[in-house]
């Protein structure tokens, strides 16, 4: 199994941060990671996003488990839990700000043979949560 993830304190009110979080149109604003997000990002929708990770690819993931303004989770995978890449986004109460947290982890069958093939996401991540803080 591989993970990343990144935690940020960030000095706002939760609503503020999930405001962006939800709104797919301002990402290119404040995020330097993703080049554009097409789709409503609400529970049972499913986007497509573009990362400099990887710009020649549109990732298409899914939106779940939405507690606003608290999480929620973006993913994608194979069938029968082959592969599955699942995006979770944290946002706690912490010193009357927040304190931010997004984790993505992959697993399956087939994930060593995969994460070979996917760059390393840690500057990705830096970006996102360093964007979002500004």
């Amino acid at each position: 199994m591989t993970t990343y993830s990144v935690t940020r304190n960030i000095a706002a009110p939760a609503q503020t941060i999930w405001s962006l979080l939800t709104d797919a149109n301002t990402y290119p604003d404040w995020n330097r990671s993703v080049l554009n997000i097409e789709g409503q990002i609400v529970e049972g929708e499913r986007i497509k996003l573009t990362s400099i990770v990887n710009p020649d690819r549109q990732f298409k993931l899914n939106v779940s488990d939405v507690d606003a303004p608290n999480s929620m989770v973006w993913w994608d995978g194979m069938p029968l839990g082959l592969f599955k890449g699942v995006r979770t986004f944290q946002l706690t109460p912490k010193d009357g700000g927040v304190e931010f947290s997004m984790e993505e982890v992959y697993s399956g069958l087939m994930a060593p043979m995969i994460t070979k093939s996917i760059p390393d996401m840690t500057e990705s991540f830096e970006l996102f949560a360093d964007g979002l803080k500004a």
